[in-house]
């Protein structure tokens, strides 16, 4: 299958130092908004990046539930193949792709455990099916078929009734503290505009690359 005649020509305004932001968390917001305008699907889904057990880099699309001078904030299971994969290396990198914009975000930075209190009160915000789909799935291990999924469900739903839904305590947040921030955006003959931030202590180092 030969996908080399797949071209496009990309227009939309560019980035450079004399129009971006100094803080790259506001300028990420910038673009952020920008997305959900152009009602872009999901535009909080991303790649997240890691490394395995068996060295194997590792990713695959997490949903960033919170943006904020801290960095980016998503939930998960913490037996999950991606947390086992972070206690081995907090290094990692995020990647958000907002196609019809021609604009790519890539974050590199460390990972840590969000506050027991960040994740109680999302999880107490989830809709009740999704908190009980936390408690039923064993995520990322093997199951005989989803039948087993589904029936566990049920187990769950039937146990706590119309009771609150605790999280559970394998169920939480995960914070990446940005190391690093790259601004991509498509320009016409592949001239495309990359604008990086570098964290430099208190401040941001912004470099312009060559695409």
């Amino acid at each position: 299958m030969d996908l080399s005649e797949l071209r496009k020509e990309y227009e939309e305004e560019g980035i450079d130092t004399a129009n971006a932001l100094d803080d790259p968390i506001k300028q990420f917001q910038t673009w952020y908004d920008q997305a959900k305008e152009a009602q872009i699907p999901e535009p909080d889904a991303a790649v997240i990046a890691s490394v395995n057990e068996e060295e194997y880099p590792s990713s695959r699309f997490v949903l960033v539930r919170k943006v904020d001078e801290n960095g980016f904030v998503f939930y998960t299971n913490y037996r999950s193949d991606k947390a086992t994969s972070f206690s081995l290396s907090p290094k990692v990198s995020l990647t958000f792709g907002w196609l019809p914009l021609h604009r790519q975000v890539r974050v590199h930075g460390l990972v840590e455990v969000a506050s027991e209190k960040e994740s109680d009160d999302y999880f107490s915000q989830r809709p009740r099916g999704h908190q009980i789909g936390a408690w039923a799935s064993p995520q990322g291990q093997a199951i005989p078929d989803r039948e087993t999924l589904i029936s566990r469900y049920k187990e769950i739903a039937e146990k706590f009734g119309e009771e609150r839904i605790p999280r559970p305590e394998h169920w939480g947040g995960y914070r990446i503290r940005p190391t690093m921030i790259e601004f991509w955006q498509g320009r016409p003959d592949r001239l495309h505009d990359r604008l990086r931030y570098t964290r430099e202590s208190d401040s941001w180092l912004i470099e312009r690359l060559a695409p």
